[in-house]
């Protein structure tokens, strides 16, 4: 039976012992077989080696999204992670890291993964509580120990595919830690309610119909809820919540999660408040502009949601179909960054401020009080620019004198913007099946019945 090391993150408030206090790491052996899940190890753990080991768990089939943790860095579900598809990860995040191909060496990574620790944790001593204060230390270098797991990103689709015996010749230590973004109740368990459902519940996730209620019920087409069927798979695990960078940066932001429910019912037909709901979206400081496209809900989520889609999605109801100009700018920041890209094929980053907060001819020549306001406020931002170098050349100094890309390579730029507004699809890639993967090859639309049954037919077989 092939033998798994499991290095669990752990945080016991109600600890007397002084080695225990705040978070710290401890090392745990289990053997099971390498198809058996992360969650299958720490509960080995939890029976027959340490009963105080704290894991949130039901289903153990990734329905309930009750085991979210991070395993090596990664926001998952533990019932879904195999033991030796996490143990074959970890040995390539070892190789790489002693390779020095990628990752931080010395007190770059320690200083770096100080305040990432602290922000999802109780203790302001999480930085200086590795290695572990067991019995059971783990025999892993200092360096090993140093090194950040939020600095190793991966996910199922990225993992090195190997199969239960390579991992069991190549064992490394699988690293396991309470979910980001949220405090730590105890070891692996976080407080959801806070973070997560609060927010939820920000978004009104229940239908709003307008207009009398019907006799019976509200008869749908299954054609109509395509569009909705990718938000309505989540499960509320929280994985997206944890790996979402926007809300590292800014703990107000709304969150992917919430996002995708918001759009679950924006997209509902039997809805009836789409505009109102889009508005407050977009008017909010922490809404559906907050998200800086990051990808890592997506690389995140067990269930193929995409919250970042969703967020997307929002966006382009609200400013081309709802036509909403927000007070956060974003409808027209979007549209001065797009103009700007298809004008010269590289970001113009100064005249970006101009056409976002002053867009066109007349608005620079008489521009608003709170477009003036504005461009004071973003003076900060460019000094910051030019301060790490990234406006450093005179063309990105000066709004205009930016150049455009050389050659004929303009043109290509411009033809893929005219064949992306040419296309226009809008499609719920979560429903697609074959039939209609070719459609979309060819740039052409797919109506929603046709994307029913391609699926169905694709489901049958």
């Amino acid at each position: 039976m092939p033998s798994y090391t499991l290095k669990v993150r752990r945080f016991q408030p109600e600890a007397t012992e002084d080695d225990k206090r705040g978070a710290f790491w401890e090392t745990f052996d289990v053997e099971l077989d390498s198809t058996l899940s992360v969650l299958d190890g720490l509960l080995q753990v939890r029976d027959d080696q340490d009963g105080t080991l704290a894991v949130r768990c039901s289903c153990r089939a990734a329905i309930c999204g009750s085991c979210g943790v991070k395993v090596n860095g990664q926001s998952t579900l533990a019932c879904k992670t195999q033991l030796g598809e996490a143990a074959a990860e970890a040995a390539r995040i070892a190789r790489v890291d002693n390779s020095g191909a990628i990752g931080r060496v010395g007190t770059a990574a320690k200083d770096e993964a100080g305040p990432a620790a602290a922000a999802a944790e109780p203790s302001t001593d999480a930085a200086q509580d590795f290695p572990s204060s067991s019995t059971q230390r783990s025999d892993r270098t200092g360096r090993e120990a140093e090194l950040s797991v939020h600095d190793l990103p991966s996910s199922s689709t990225q993992r090195s595919g190997g199969s239960g015996r390579e991992a069991e010749h190549s064992a490394g230590v699988i690293l396991v830690e309470p979910m980001g973004n949220m405090p730590v109740t105890k070891d692996l368990v976080v407080d959801m309610e806070s973070t997560h459902w609060e927010k939820y519940r920000r978004v009104t996730p229940w239908l709003l119909p307008s207009g009398p209620p019907p006799e019976r019920e509200y008869i749908v087409s299954a054609e109509a809820m395509v569009d909705v069927t990718q938000s309505v798979a989540c499960i509320q695990c929280g994985a997206c919540v944890s790996a979402c960078l926007s809300m590292e940066a800014d703990p107000e932001f709304i969150g992917p999660a919430a996002l995708a429910k918001a759009y679950r019912f924006v997209g509902d037909p039997r809805d009836g408040q789409a505009t109102e709901r889009l508005y407050d979206l977009a008017n909010d400081p922490h809404g559906i502009y907050d998200c800086t496209h990051c990808f890592a809900c997506i690389e995140a989520c067990p269930k193929g949601v995409a919250p970042m889609n969703q967020i997307m999605r929002l966006r382009r109801l609200a400013g081309d179909e709802h036509e909403i100009d927000d007070v956060n700018n974003g409808r027209r920041h979007e549209r001065a960054f797009v103009k700007n890209i298809e004008k010269k094929g590289t970001l113009d980053e100064s005249l970006l401020l101009q056409e976002s907060f002053a867009p066109g001819v007349i608005g620079k020549l008489k521009p608003s009080a709170a477009s003036i306001k504005a461009l004071l406020q973003s003076i900060p931002t460019a000094i910051r620019g030019i301060r790490t170098g990234k406006m450093r050349s005179v063309p990105k100094l000066i709004p205009g004198v930016h150049h455009k890309l050389p050659g004929d390579s303009q043109g290509h730029v411009q033809r893929i913007y005219e064949r992306a507004e040419e296309s226009r699809i809008e499609l719920n890639l979560y429903v697609i099946g074959e039939g209609a993967e070719e459609d979309l090859l060819t740039g052409q639309e797919v109506p929603a019945a046709d994307l029913t049954s391609a699926s169905q037919a694709q489901d049958q077989s």
